[in-house]
């Protein structure tokens, strides 16, 4: 159960947002891409303020490069979102990742903490894409999560404590990048699967762009607010960028 659960109506689903400038970079592509970092409600375009996360970095080889001192505060009509440029010097499987630090959502009365990621393939090295990153909760790929169609069945696997968490419920939302969607009611804007026993849910995407997947959890330990501890929502996020064929 998350905080979320607790309220009486349907709220705007929050999402960590790590999104890539390019998911496949290959030979003659820009070396350097651009990696913004949001907390958002991406559908309907609202923005939420995200503080300097507590952590970002790329894992690649089985390295983490720490980059949170290469993020550059990028403000966003009104609201504070990152962005950070980073140079793709060697062929690899380049994991992007964000701890953000604690936020306050008094209308949920908790904490939110979303361990985001999203995957950039460089010069057709792709090997290693389904391994976990050890985050406290996170999406581990079934399906791989780059190089997909629109229509395109995507998979993931989602873990707590490095362990699947079988029916995991998994919140999923279409960013229309740089607009609001339009959704034919307020049911469709965030759309909820579930997980099998062994955590692995399965979305088929029907249209090209962004799209995030985000399994909720509740944390065993507590924040303190205002000197009473509070629930934490944390959430294990994944973001996939589906093609249109030509």
């Amino acid at each position: 159960m998350t905080c979320l659960l607790a309220m009486p109506t349907a709220a705007p689903a929050h999402f960590g947002m790590v999104i890539p400038s390019d998911q496949m970079v290959m030979s003659g592509d820009a070396r350097i891409i651009h990696v913004d970092l949001k907390f958002w409600h991406p559908f309907e375009d609202q923005g939420m303020n995200l503080v300097k996360p507590q952590a970002f970095g790329a894992a690649v080889q089985g390295q983490k490069i720490d980059l949170l001192d290469t993020l550059i505060e990028k403000p966003m009509r009104g609201f504070t979102t990152w962005t950070a440029d980073f140079r793709i010097n060697r062929p690899g499987l380049y994991v992007f990742y964000m701890e953000p630090r604690p936020y306050w959502e008094p209308d949920e009365d908790c904490y939110i903490i979303h361990y985001t990621k999203a995957y950039v393939t460089a010069y057709g090295d792709d090997e290693g894409w389904d391994r976990p990153l050890d985050l406290k909760t996170e999406i581990v790929p079934v399906s791989k999560p780059y190089g997909l169609y629109a229509g395109n069945v995507f998979q993931g696997q989602v873990r707590l404590n490095g362990k699947p968490v079988p029916w995991a419920e998994v919140e999923v939302e279409y960013d229309p990048e740089g607009g609001s969607g339009r959704a034919p009611s307020d049911m469709m804007i965030t759309q909820t699967i579930k997980a099998d026993p062994n955590g692995i849910f399965t979305y088929a995407a029907p249209k090209a762009g962004w799209w995030g997947f985000a399994a909720l959890s509740t944390s065993e330990e507590k924040i303190p607010h205002q000197g009473v501890d509070k629930d934490v929502e944390i959430g294990a996020v994944i973001w996939v960028r589906f093609h249109d064929m030509p």
